[in-house]
């Protein structure tokens, strides 16, 4: 293989992570408006627990009006809070993923 078309490869595989890289930035401003739906897992490919705290919230919303639904809030608050340490780790675990499959 010669030296351009290393280049050229190399060049493709690059314009492809920027394309699909998932940014910290539009991740936590997912969170911050739509974090109690799980919109910031569902945007950095956590679609299992995004779908988690979609339920609950959905669940709880139905069963406040018997107040067993504020134990789903809570629940929803404390991971929402702890998804604030989160965040950069799960961005930068999806983007080191995407330039491993970029490289093969």
């Amino acid at each position: 293989m010669s030296d351009e078309d290393r280049s050229d490869r190399s060049a493709k595989a690059m314009m492809r992570y920027d394309a699909n890289k998932k940014s910290t930035l539009i991740a936590y401003l997912l969170w911050i408006f739509l974090g109690y739906l799980g919109a910031h897992r569902f945007y950095l490919k956590h679609a299992g627990s995004g779908a988690a705290m979609l339920v609950i919230w959905i669940v709880s919303v139905l069963l406040t009006f018997v107040y067993v639904g504020l134990l789903g809030f809570l629940v929803i608050g404390v991971w929402w809070i702890v998804d604030a340490f989160l965040i950069p780790g799960m961005a930068s675990d999806y983007n080191n993923r995407l330039i491993n499959a970029l490289a093969i």
